[in-house]
């Protein structure tokens, strides 16, 4: 198996790192494809990975093409090098907003489809990273995707239908969840901490959390009540969180961004 990416930005080389971590691959099986020298440049000399401004080359070269360029010129890129593909291709886009119909009709009937939401923390290795297959896809293919993206945190497959609302949760949901994040920095600065203590407590506490839930399968509103002892702490910031509208702008914020991704697509 040979891995090519066409597009060597953040993301791509978020997934690279994954990759070569995990021993998916070596380094001398992964191509990085890119018309930015200075990416190029950087994949090759922190990845030792083999590199090429030539989309068709990389393409004629690897099994496994991972479509990494922005929405916008996806469809000029394609077409540059849509006779390039064959039956043996398995093409993973993880382009928002573009479904298996669309990359259908632009790059031909020939490579295998994949759709991939991906997340910015793919560049922590905790990623969220969220799949569909077209119905030709084979099970291998699938193994595939899982393994690739797993390799820089969790994936799931999905409907293409349940897209949107993925994109507004998890591809969305880290600005999100900094937007929160930096309120209770700023409640904590102005209660008397350092910015640095504020934030430091502020991130540690998000990401302890999220963990334990995941790894412990507990209920969310269970946790909850068990963290809120009788006329505590956490009960009294509890009771002002309740009486707001906080649920109500959360469910309208996740509402705005899954429309905006039915208007992109």
């Amino acid at each position: 198996m040979k891995i090519g990416f066409l597009g060597s930005g953040k993301m791509a080389e978020a997934i690279i790192s994954g990759i070569l971590q995990s021993e998916l691959a070596k380094a001398g099986d992964v191509v990085a494809c890119d018309k930015a020298q200075e990416r190029l440049d950087i994949m090759k000399a922190e990845y030792k990975v083999e590199t090429t401004e030539s989309a068709a080359e990389m393409i004629r070269s690897c099994n496994v093409v991972v479509l990494a360029v922005k929405p916008q010129v996806m469809e000029a890129v394609l077409n540059e090098v849509r006779e390039c593909f064959t039956e043996e291709h398995l093409l993973i886009s993880i382009a928002a907003g573009k479904k298996l119909e669309f990359l259908r009709g632009v790059c031909g009937a020939k490579p295998r489809l994949v759709r991939v939401m991906p997340n910015l923390a793919l560049m922590a290795q905790e990623g969220m990273s969220a799949f569909c297959m077209e119905d030709q896809g084979s099970d291998a293919d699938r193994e595939l995707t899982a393994r690739i993206f797993g390799s820089s945190g969790a994936v799931l497959e999905q409907d293409e239908d349940n897209f949107d609302a993925v994109t507004a949760l998890s591809g969305s949901g880290p600005a999100f969840f900094a937007y929160v994040l930096k309120g209770f920095v700023d409640g904590a600065v102005k209660q008397g901490l350092s910015p640095e203590a504020a934030r430091l407590l502020a991130e540690q506490t998000m990401i302890g959390t999220g963990i334990y839930l995941q790894e412990s399968g507990c209920d969310i509103a269970e946790f909850v009540q068990e963290v809120c002892s009788p006329k505590g702490t956490t009960e009294a910031g509890m009771n002002v969180l309740s009486a707001s509208d906080v649920a109500e702008v959360l469910e309208k914020t996740q509402a705005a961004a899954a429309e905006r991704s039915r208007e992109l697509s």
